[in-house]
């Protein structure tokens, strides 16, 4: 008798990389004061951070000058930063220390697991997905992170009135995300289709290139119902 288990279709593929030595020192170095083990345990926000403040998640926050810079922008709000890849964990990790950063706090895991065990029913203010894999053959499309589950999780997670931000520089991959955000009913679009680009989001190396190559950009913002 053979019995069959069924994976999770997962939206990454871990290919470490190259660690760089500061980014192995910070690994080792600032985990206990950055980092959050995974647990599937909820998480007292407040309590991780020490204070009452508006907290977002940033998914998928690659080598992490974007986090870095926006919880620099605005230290009011604190800001949980999860991702599975060493490198940009040990960068994010770095940039933190360098610039002092008490707003910042890190979870190195799958996020669809973070969402649905470590957060727990309106303890957002707000999430953060910039430029997820496109996976942009059509075969691969069912990898894509933003999918119906993971709208319906984060709409569960965000506080009436909480956001999420996607932003990609793919189109079919920003109808796509559109179509599922607009098809989840607790989510509500906070513009006439795609939103203009917050001024909270800056725009990357990449992305500044990508412009002036004559590529676009789109940016997707909801809010909970």
């Amino acid at each position: 008798m053979t019995t069959e288990f069924s994976r999770p279709i997962r939206s990454f593929v871990l290919r470490q990389g190259r660690i760089s030595p500061a980014q192995a020192r910070a690994l080792d170095g600032l985990w206990p004061r950055y980092g959050v083990p995974y647990a599937e345990a909820s998480l007292d926000l407040e309590r991780l951070f020490g204070r009452a403040a508006p907290k977002i998640l940033e998914i998928g926050f690659g080598m992490g000058e974007a986090t870095a810079q926006i919880a620099r922008a605005y230290p009011e709000n604190d800001y949980l930063g999860v991702e599975v890849h060493g490198p940009g964990v040990g960068s994010l990790l770095k940039q933190a220390a360098a610039e002092e950063l008490t707003n910042v706090r890190v979870i190195r895991h799958d996020a669809m697991e973070v969402v649905r065990h470590m957060l727990a029913p309106a303890s957002l203010d707000g999430a953060h997905i910039f430029f997820p894999d496109p996976w942009h053959k059509k075969r691969h499309h069912k990898r894509r992170l933003i999918q119906p589950a993971l709208a319906a999780l984060l709409a569960d997670r965000l506080k009436p009135g909480g956001y999420v931000h996607a932003a990609t520089d793919w189109q079919d991959y920003a109808e796509h995300i559109l179509a599922v955000f607009t098809a989840e009913p607790k989510l509500a679009n906070a513009a006439a289709g795609y939103a203009p680009r917050p001024a909270y989001r800056p725009r990357t190396k990449f992305e500044q290139r990508g412009l002036r190559l004559g590529h676009g950009v789109w940016d997707i913002v909801f809010r909970r119902c």
